[in-house]
């Protein structure tokens, strides 16, 4: 299998701190440096969420500004792609990065249960922000929590409230939500294929089964997405050092398999950007 994987290194979510894991990049000035070693590493998407001084996470356009700014000075060419999820703000707090224009965000299009409460995603909302990305030109990432949310962006491409091709993401592992079951991987895969002819795919596995999906998505044709705000540990035993550990881990699996690892220039015309 010769067709490039593209790794998404997601840097730093909204939940590990520093107190789990002193890798995690919380400053700007942080995660520019650590995007730029897993630049480096072969990361060609950068998935980022920003955070407050106390390390809360935040939806504050002037921070995700500097840090697009310090991005496209320091990895030139790689894909910028913001978060709009639910942690990091309520309501259209979540889109107010988006006239920033970066090249991808993020867009869950249905509700789903996380391990402590509810991710919300109300269908107004999800309109509105799928309205701003085309707005604003900014191709989105659905995060896919549930078979139905593969169905409901098929029916959003159909009704041009989505540009396609699309780019749809699994999200699996996450506690009280989809569990990284092969079986339900594969069948993603499948529905994916069968309505959404021409999307690319990739997966994120959670905590201890990042490598796992890692594993799926690179044997079976698609992308891969690693990184601190999934996963802090390299292995049981032992912290993951930097996202550029994990991303190298990655490119390893991609060398097993015979597959490249997608350069920035490939990823953009991969997922159809300038």
């Amino acid at each position: 299998m010769t067709k490039p994987c593209i790794i998404c290194v997601a840097i730093t979510g909204s939940l590990p701190r520093k107190a789990h894991n002193p890798a995690v990049p919380v400053t700007v000035e942080e995660q520019i440096e650590s995007t730029h070693a897993a630049f480096e590493a072969g990361a060609s998407i950068c998935h980022a969420h920003v955070r407050n001084e106390d390390e809360a996470p935040s939806s504050d356009p002037e921070t995700f500004a500097r840090l697009k700014e310090g991005l496209e000075k320091h990895c030139p060419g790689m894909v910028i792609q913001f978060s709009t999820g639910g942690r990091s703000g309520a309501g259209k707090e979540r889109g107010g990065m988006l006239p920033l224009r970066p090249d991808m965000a993020s867009l869950s299009v249905g509700s789903n249960n996380f391990p402590s409460r509810v991710y919300e995603n109300p269908p107004d909302l999800v309109d509105w922000l799928a309205a701003e990305m085309l707005v604003h030109d900014v191709k989105p990432e659905i995060e896919a929590f549930d078979l139905s949310h593969i169905h409901q962006a098929a029916r959003m491409q159909a009704d041009g409230r989505l540009k396609g091709p699309l780019y749809i993401q699994f999200v699996m592992g996450v506690k009280n939500a989809m569990p990284a079951d092969r079986d339900v991987f594969d069948y993603y895969v499948k529905t994916v294929n069968r309505l959404l002819p021409g999307a690319e795919w990739c997966a994120a596995g959670i905590g201890q089964h990042q490598l796992t999906l890692n594993e799926w998505c690179v044997a079976e044709g698609g992308h891969a997405r690693t990184g601190l705000e999934d996963n802090i540990r390299l292995s049981k035993d032992r912290l993951a050092s930097s996202n550029a550990e994990l991303v190298a881990r990655v490119a390893a699996i991609c060398h097993r398999h015979g597959r490249p690892v997608a350069t920035p220039a490939q990823a953009r015309k991969i997922l159809g950007l300038t």
